[in-house]
C-alpha cells in the first residue's frame, strides 16, 4: 500500500477552524525522488493535505479554484512533527492554512475552493 497522508497525532476542531498535529512519516511516497540526499515534502503535497483536511474536517467546498499568497519558508523533512492550522472562510470560499513547528513557519497561504 502506498502511504500518502501523515499520521494524525492530535486534532482540535471548532466551527471553521482545525488544528492538527501531524507526524510526517518517512515512508510517505511523496518523499521519493524529492530529493535523494535531502528528502523534502513537496509543496504540492502540503497544498493537497491542507485541501483534503479542510474538506474533510471543515466541510470546505470541493471545487479547486486556485491559490493565493502561497509561501514556502522552511523545509518539512521525514518524521518531522508539524502543526497544520486551517481556517475555512465560507463567504470568501477560501481556506487559510499554515504549517508550523518549533523550527518556525514552514508554509502558509490561501486556497480558493468553490465556484
Amino acid at each position: 500500500m502506498t502511504k500518502r497522508k501523515p499520521t494524525i497525532l492530535d486534532q482540535a476542531i471548532t466551527d471553521n477552524h482545525a488544528t492538527l498535529t501531524l507526524r510526517v512519516d518517512a515512508d510517505i511516497v511523496d518523499f521519493t525522488g524529492h530529493f535523494a540526499q535531502f528528502p523534502l515534502l513537496p509543496g504540492v503535497s502540503q497544498i493537497d493535505w491542507a485541501t483534503y483536511y479542510g474538506q474533510q474536517l471543515l466541510q470546505a467546498a470541493p471545487q479547486f479554484g486556485g491559490m493565493e499568497v502561497i509561501k514556502f519558508q522552511e523545509p518539512i523533512t521525514p518524521d518531522m512533527v508539524v502543526t497544520l492550522k486551517l481556517e475555512w472562510v465560507a463567504d470568501k470560499q477560501k481556506l487559510y492554512f499554515s504549517y508550523l513547528s518549533d523550527a518556525g513557519t514552514h508554509s502558509s497561504g490561501r486556497i480558493k475552493l468553490g465556484y
